[in-house]
């Protein structure tokens, strides 16, 4: 339903309180019936997610339906898939009485919100609600604004998949969501920024309801002497395309010595241009997405004004299309710490280059910063790995490569303090929904 009423908002989080218990009792076979009903109903809406994902954020239809369809009904599968073990009792060796037994059982939070992003409008929205379903919780959920047609679709999914009581997707304004985090939730999962994220858990804290906040940051790739430089040309090429640039763990700065910088420069230009250039020199604006909004749009080409005003050098692209919102992608050189760019996430194709002399000046930088989201190292020298692993934090990160730690779905996913609180993905989506309860039984 399109901006709700505080009334009415009521009224579905008191239908589902009433339900919890049910829903927290059913089986495993319930839950996995359920969840089969979501994945039915995200195949069977597929071209409609495709062409309301397209018409909200202009990406290309290639990733919408990766990203958006088969991502997560895969991630739908893969609940099914393990349910009865993830819901099976811990059992527990007694160091009080041999002869006594204990067990860990998860159990369901509760009445959970779940608060979608905008870059990921239905796949962000949808990965958490079949943990959420999958751990026996009620749920309701509430995609961005900014995505109005991918929200329309997305209550059709809900609705023909469960009964309001179970989970129920409204839609509407800020407003919506303000009035949301007035009720007292169980459990509250939120993706977005950073700023907004301490905004949920001050509204959690009213209500001592626990919190996953997936956030961001400034998301590092340190080049090491010996990376492969052309490798990584590609693979930062390819990263800052995707979802133009718009993606929370998104490479964000990059340090490279000195020598090399010329060489990841070349390769970045080269790359950009087989990807997304055609044979006269023209954008193919079809194959990378626009930013999101105007307000976002001005608010990344301020960063690049200020950088380029401060002394950074447009080694790559530059080329700002306010008509239709596009920004190509860019690098740039001889950023230097006191520019904007380097203290806000930048979130768009642009990616600014330091250089540097010693893997600890490098290291110090980050260290010295919020804990990112992700961090990336290309090098094979095993000691500087470890190295950067002991004295930096972040979210995750992936080695000599890009975003794995984020597709590793064996793996948990999420931030620390400022880039985020809890994790997910996997089994680690069904834990983050659920309680784990300690059970003594005396014989």
């Amino acid at each position: 339903m399109t901006n709700p009423t505080a009334a009415e908002l009521h009224r579905i989080f008191e239908l589902q309180q009433a339900n919890q218990w049910n829903v927290k009792a059913s089986s495993a076979d319930v839950r996995k019936a359920k969840l089969a009903g979501l994945k039915a109903a995200v195949e069977a809406h597929a071209d409609a997610i495709v062409a309301a994902v397209l018409e909200d954020t202009r990406k290309p239809e290639g990733e919408i339906r990766v990203t958006e369809v088969l991502n997560v009904t895969a991630n739908i599968q893969r609940n099914i898939d393990n349910l009865d073990a993830w819901m099976a009792p811990t059992e527990v060796a007694t160091s009080l009485n041999p002869a006594d037994r204990a067990q860990i059982r998860y159990e369901a939070r509760g009445v959970c919100l779940i608060l979608g992003p905008w870059n990921f409008p239905l796949g962000l929205a949808l990965g958490p609600l079949a943990a959420a379903v999958a751990a026996g919780n009620t749920a309701v959920v509430k995609l961005t604004d900014l995505c109005p047609a991918t929200a329309k679709v997305a209550a059709k999914i809900i609705a023909e998949a469960f009964d309001e009581s179970e989970v129920a997707l409204v839609e509407g304004d800020v407003s919506v969501a303000t009035a949301l985090l007035e009720l007292p939730f169980n459990h509250i999962f939120f993706t977005g920024s950073t700023r907004v994220g301490k905004i949920v858990m001050a509204a959690a804290a009213r209500h001592l309801a626990s919190v996953t906040l997936e956030l961001g940051g400034k998301s590092p790739v340190i080049l090491d002497s010996g990376a492969d430089i052309d490798k990584v040309a590609a693979q930062l090429a390819g990263a800052k395309q995707f979802n133009g640039g718009q993606a929370c763990i998104s490479p964000d700065y990059v340090f490279v010595r000195e020598e090399q910088q010329a060489q990841l420069v070349e390769g970045f230009k080269t790359n950009v241009a087989k990807n997304l250039y055609d044979e006269t020199g023209a954008i193919k604006k079809e194959s990378i997405a626009q930013i999101v909004n105007q307000a976002n749009f001005n608010r990344v080409k301020a960063l690049f004004d200020d950088a380029v005003a401060q002394g950074a050098t447009v080694a790559v692209g530059g080329t700002m299309d306010e008509s239709d919102l596009t920004i190509h992608p860019t690098l740039l050189t001889g950023v230097t710490p006191q520019m904007k760019i380097l203290q806000e996430e930048i979130f768009a194709p642009v990616l600014p280059v330091m250089n540097y002399e010693t893997i600890d000046q490098a290291i110090d930088y980050i260290a010295a910063r919020d804990k990112p989201l992700a961090l990336y190292v290309y090098s094979d020298d095993e000691a500087n790995i470890e190295k950067v692993i002991s004295r930096t934090s972040s979210g995750g990160m992936t080695i000599n490569g890009v975003f794995s730690h984020y597709l590793e779905n064996h793996l948990p996913f999420g931030g620390v303090n400022a880039s985020g609180s809890g994790s997910y993905h996997g089994y680690f989506g069904f834990k983050a929904f659920s309680h784990e309860r300690a059970i003594y039984r005396h014989m």
